[in-house]
């Protein structure tokens, strides 16, 4: 991989200076092992088969929990592992998982599933004001857990004659899943400055020793309202320390002044940026504002790429053939600003390597390679200015992701 594609850094952009290998080593939990999951079928055979081995304890936490045939097979595995004896806390976001049912609600907790909805800082009848649970995580035992983009509804998950959105996660066992247990406790009891003694400490001195974990993992947290934005800070470190190369595959793709302006002074230095992005969307609007940007994108010699299969949802981005980092996080004002967002930076080459492979296969079989012959050929006036008019509106949706008017019934 070091000499594929992605080659071309100069031997003194290989020289890193010491404060970039402090800022890259800082927060590493140094024993994991990890595996990198292509969602859809993949994803959700990991998870029932964590949820029906687990022993003591299993920790979910999503942004979108349906009560489809996908709910419904999760939920059926948690309510079996809790009348076996498992504890297991299950916590959906209380706007995005508003459609659950009481009656399904019910089932789990008479079953013994432990149930609570992620509730915004303020709420009535009649508005809403506060951040989203975005992130999507599973932990089980305080011994593995599992990391990524997707949610827990159908069109997330294989089916006969139908393919899943795009999307990615990472399967851990090691040291990071004590931390990542820690941040479901004080997320399930509401971020108390003080928790007490939690039962991940415990749990996580009962799993057996990982022979061979060589994997190095920081958990990373945007959550604006405890003053958090370390996924933002990865994301900058990527671009500022980026030796030859970056890949990024992002959904809603709108990132801001900043992370702009770091995208443009690393194409400057030489380094060579390709992102992924969606073809076809869910949301139009977000994707016409993004088009709006691609003329910046290729002005500044940053390659851009359609993924042509099912809705892209998956946001990964890969430095250097070395790190990456992977979750919920998407590179728009919504995600830095507006949600509570779960991240894992993993630095391993080899693990690195694989997931660029992915994405090289992804790029040649399953994308349009985006040129500014194409742009100009395919943008009329009438589409530019749908696209400036879509942009300068999902501009200003931050705030109605944290603050709205309900409608009356």
């Amino acid at each position: 991989m070091k000499n594929g594609p992605f080659a071309g850094a100069s031997t003194k952009q290989q020289k890193r200076r010491p404060v970039e290998k402090k800022r890259l080593s800082a927060g590493y939990t140094m024993n994991n092992n990890v595996k990198f999951i292509r969602g859809g079928a993949a994803y959700f055979n990991r998870m029932l088969q964590m949820i029906d081995e687990a022993k003591h304890s299993v920790h979910l936490q999503t942004y979108i929990f349906d009560d489809d045939g996908t709910g419904s097979l999760v939920a059926d595995a948690l309510k079996n592992a809790a009348k076996r004896g498992v504890k297991v806390y299950m916590m959906p976001d209380g706007y995005a998982s508003k459609v659950l049912s009481r009656p399904f609600i019910r089932e789990l907790r008479l079953a013994g599933v432990y149930f609570r909805f992620f509730e915004p800082l303020v709420r009535s009848k009649y508005f809403y004001f506060g951040r989203r649970l975005h992130h999507k995580i599973i932990v089980t035992d305080t011994r593995y857990a599992m990391v990524g983009g997707l949610n827990i509804t159908e069109r997330y998950n294989d089916r006969p004659g139908y393919k899943a959105w795009l999307d990615f996660a990472v399967w851990v066992e090691g040291e990071i899943v004590k931390e990542l247990c820690t941040l479901c406790w004080k997320t399930w009891k509401g971020f108390p400055a003080k928790t007490g003694a939690l039962p991940c400490e415990q749990e996580y001195l009962q799993a057996p020793s990982i022979p061979g974990a060589s994997s190095r993992v920081r958990m990373r947290i945007n959550d604006w309202v405890r003053n958090k934005h370390e996924i933002s800070r990865s994301y900058i470190e990527m671009l500022e320390t980026a030796q030859s190369h970056v890949v990024i595959l992002c959904s809603y793709f709108l990132p801001g002044e900043t992370f702009r302006k770091k995208l443009s002074l690393a194409a400057k230095r030489g380094i060579k940026i390709k992102i992924i992005l969606a073809g076809l969307s869910d949301i139009k609007l977000a994707k016409y504002a993004e088009r709006y940007i691609y003329d910046w994108l290729l002005r500044n010699d940053i390659a851009i790429y359609e993924y042509q299969g099912n809705v892209l949802h998956g946001k990964v981005s890969v430095c250097d053939t070395t790190w990456l980092t992977i979750g919920s996080y998407n590179i728009n004002n919504i995600s830095a600003h507006a949600s509570i967002e779960l991240n894992l930076d993993i630095h391993d080459e080899n693990f690195a390597a694989g997931v660029e492979k992915v994405f090289e296969d992804i790029i040649e079989k399953e994308c349009i390679h985006v040129t500014r012959a194409m742009l100009v050929q395919k943008r009329s006036l009438l589409k530019r200015f749908i696209w400036w008019c879509s942009y300068q509106t999902v501009k200003g949706l931050i705030y109605l992701f944290t603050f709205y008017f309900r409608k009356k019934n």
